[in-house]
């Protein structure tokens, strides 16, 4: 009703075909007996205006029908109200099934607040850095979500040198002047290697994701600390090659059954090396959950098909885009980036690929020789 009675004032004399006039900013300053500038100032994010008088300008404005300009938006505050997001698709790993949710995440968080996503891929770290740099003098994005952070991040430097605002989902060697999102990997890795022990498990191994991802060195971190508590000594036989992918999982795992005393359980850095795991054991007639334990993480959908199912740590990908896409328009709206900074819980799915061992260290190594001599006979 409201909307109908600033829309029927306003009609041209020259007929239908003129429409109705835009409701502007000016109208829902009168309908609220306010000032334009505080209705500006609300509608825009700004923290000198309480969330009371933005929650009620913000309702009246949508009541009204009104919407903004973008270019003239743009023009007046210096921003586009877009955020930026330049996804690295190269291997198996980036395009991992996660990324619907994830995406889905941070464009319902964005179009909560009125603002939308631009989206890019490219398939190299340096073509995302120079897409990134495109972007900013393109005035295409006013600030930037960097999924899957490195140890040493250029995008980082990119988006600093340039003055640009960023939040990371990860964190990396030296965060100063960092905002950030994470799941608390190091410590679902800490928690199934004391899982393992308690099982009864006595030499676990971990396979740790790439090496150039910080995250690599928190889980390993996290799987001695698992250790520790659990009263193992860490054997750094037991600490296997990087595996982001099924076949690398499948290697790391055949370099760990040739130990003299393999281990009997296995922490994976990432799901898609648990499930290389899988692919290893079967070529050597073990069978996971009995002669071969596996805990991984990531929650990616194949690991609940897997025989049996791989129990893992799954992370939220949803609620992980959703925070982010408003840590970062927060970190545009001129917050403390070190006062944007978050962890969460990654959440342990229990399936079947973690038992008891049903051998021995010692059993399960001359199981496998038996089985190499049958074979080369």
């Amino acid at each position: 009703m409201i909307r109908e009675e600033i829309l029927m004032t306003n009609k041209r004399s020259v007929g239908v075909r003129a429409g109705p006039r835009r409701v502007t900013i000016s109208d829902v300053a009168n309908h609220l007996g306010i000032s334009k500038g505080t209705v500006s100032r609300a509608l825009n994010g700004y923290p000198d205006i309480s969330e009371g008088t933005k929650l009620r300008i913000s309702r009246a404005a949508e009541r009204l029908g009104y919407h903004p300009l973008s270019h003239a938006q743009a023009i007046r505050t210096g921003r586009v109200r877009s955020l930026g997001l330049v996804l690295q698709i190269d291997s198996e790993d980036s395009a991992r099934p996660f990324l619907a949710d994830f995406l889905g995440g941070v464009t319902q968080a964005a179009s909560d607040e009125n603002w939308t996503v631009t989206i890019a891929a490219e398939p190299t770290e340096e073509r995302v850095r120079k897409t990134l740099s495109r972007l900013v003098d393109e005035q295409k994005a006013d600030g930037f979500i960097l999924p899957r952070t490195l140890k040493q991040d250029g995008r980082v430097t990119t988006l600093l040198n340039a003055n640009v605002p960023f939040v990371m989902f990860g964190r990396t060697e030296d965060s100063r002047e960092c905002a950030w999102y994470d799941v608390k990997g190091e410590d679902a890795m800490r928690a199934a290697t004391t899982r393992l022990a308690a099982l009864g498990h006595t030499r676990i191994a971990h396979i740790p994701g790439g090496d150039q991802y910080y995250y690599t060195q928190l889980r390993i971190e996290g799987y001695e600390a698992g250790l520790k508590a659990a009263g193992l000594a860490f054997d750094p036989a037991l600490l296997a090659p990087e595996a982001m992918t099924r076949r690398a999982g499948a290697a790391a795992f055949g370099e760990l059954m040739a130990l003299p005393e393999p281990p009997t359980a296995i922490v994976c850095a990432v799901d898609r090396a648990a499930l290389g795991v899988y692919r290893g054991a079967n070529a050597r007639g073990l069978r996971i959950g009995r002669e071969i334990s596996v805990i991984a993480y990531d929650g990616v959908p194949e690991g609940a098909y897997a025989d049996p199912g791989l129990t893992t740590f799954a992370v939220n990908s949803q609620q992980a885009g959703e925070r982010l896409a408003r840590l970062l328009i927060e970190r545009i709206r001129g917050a403390d980036p070190e006062d944007l900074r978050e962890l969460a819980p990654a959440t342990l799915v229990e399936r079947g690929s973690d038992k008891a061992p049903a051998l021995s260290s010692t059993e399960l190594a001359q199981r496998l020789n038996d089985q190499h001599e049958i074979k080369n006979v």
